[in-house]
């Protein structure tokens, strides 16, 4: 471990160095790279100046042991030593999970995707009801979300809901929500009591930059129209709303949230690009074949993933046998304890392969 922590050392002088030069910064991408990771090598290097400081103290009161006559003091470097060993081995967990190749991706925004499946109006206030979820983790973990798109259930939720979600490592937190939720309970819409399982499906994909995906705008038609609200009455009179059609691939993307159709443009195709981006992710990780299905799941949409059994108070994530009795806490946004669990199981299986 020593060996790499030195490598890792070297290549973070390296790119400190790089960075102060005119050709780094004259090209953007290759700019952001260095300096991604410069911040990413920074983590690994506070935490190996700690453990280089407590070797030396070891080895100290190593020294002091071995060769002090006078008692008080030896006594004192073996009291020390006691505080010594524990903290090395704390270091020394932290920085082997420091040490274990990380997603790229893990960094970047989100761009959120929650679709209605089988059920009807219940899936639909499902959806509506994962919404809230999502909000209200993002309130609690500072992140920032805004709408996209949306289309209404007629009887309340959503049909289909489109969020961009911003902060601190988003992607690597939610990435893992991808996937098909299943609920299980008496909807408000059932008369005699019975209960139905409905599901909604989740896309989460990391948001693409202008650098990480390149668009000839020649490729993309622009289609305009008035945004509408519920049951499709028109909510404005001008043509603000921005559908954008990728014609190699077929791909839509549409934003009529704002006002602006300039906005509305720019989100419509920062939409397009994460799912151009997502479909670059899909090849190069089929590529790689078995290696990248780990005990987590493939990753693929259809994938059952979760249910939320509401007459039992329980929720369930079926990737890796996690379960909670506390549903309303988990509605309330609190899914921080399935967020580390699947986070854990990732680090343990990258750890396993050796995935880079």
């Amino acid at each position: 471990m020593l060996d790499k922590l030195e490598a890792i050392q070297r290549r973070y002088e390296d790119v400190s160095e790089e960075l102060t030069q005119p050709e780094a910064m004259s090209d953007m991408k290759r700019f952001k790279a260095l300096n991604k990771e410069y911040k990413d090598l920074g983590k690994i290097m506070v935490e190996y100046k700690a453990y280089q400081n407590v070797l030396a103290n070891i080895a100290s009161s190593k020294q002091v042991i071995s060769t002090e006559k006078d008692e008080d003091f030896r006594q004192m470097a073996k009291d020390e030593l006691e505080e010594l060993y524990p903290e090395e081995e704390r270091l020394e967990a932290v920085i082997k999970e420091l040490l274990i190749p990380k997603d790229p991706n893990d960094s970047k925004d989100v761009i959120m995707e929650i679709r209605a499946g089988a059920g009807g109006d219940e899936a639909a206030i499902f959806a509506g009801d994962l919404q809230r979820m999502y909000m209200r983790y993002a309130e609690k973990h500072h992140l920032k979300m805004d709408l996209i798109d949306a289309t209404e259930g007629t009887s309340g939720g959503y049909k289909e809901i489109i969020l961009a979600l911003k902060g601190e490592d988003v992607y690597g937190k939610l990435k893992f929500e991808s996937g098909v939720h299943r609920v299980q309970r008496v909807p408000a819409t059932e008369t005699q009591g019975r209960i139905h399982t409905s599901v909604a499906s989740i896309v989460v994909m990391p948001e693409a930059e202008e650098l990480d995906v390149q668009i000839d705008m020649n490729d993309v038609r622009k289609d305009l129209f008035m945004s509408s609200g519920p049951g499709g009455q028109s909510v404005n009179t001008t043509y603000s709303a921005v559908r954008l059609t990728h014609l190699p691939t077929g791909l839509v993307a549409q934003c009529q949230d704002q006002k602006s159709q300039l906005k509305n443009f720019d989100k419509a195709l920062g939409v397009l690009r994460s799912r151009l981006y997502e479909i670059e992710l899909a090849k190069k990780n089929e590529a790689e074949g078995a290696q990248r299905k780990s005990m987590i799941g493939s990753g693929d949409r259809s994938d059952k993933i979760r249910t939320y059994n509401y007459p039992q108070g329980r929720v369930t994530d079926h990737r890796i046998g996690f379960t909670v009795h506390n549903l309303a806490s988990v509605m309330d946004g609190n899914i921080d304890d399935f967020v580390e669990q699947l986070r854990l199981a990732e680090s343990s299986a990258r750890l396993q392969e050796g995935v880079g």
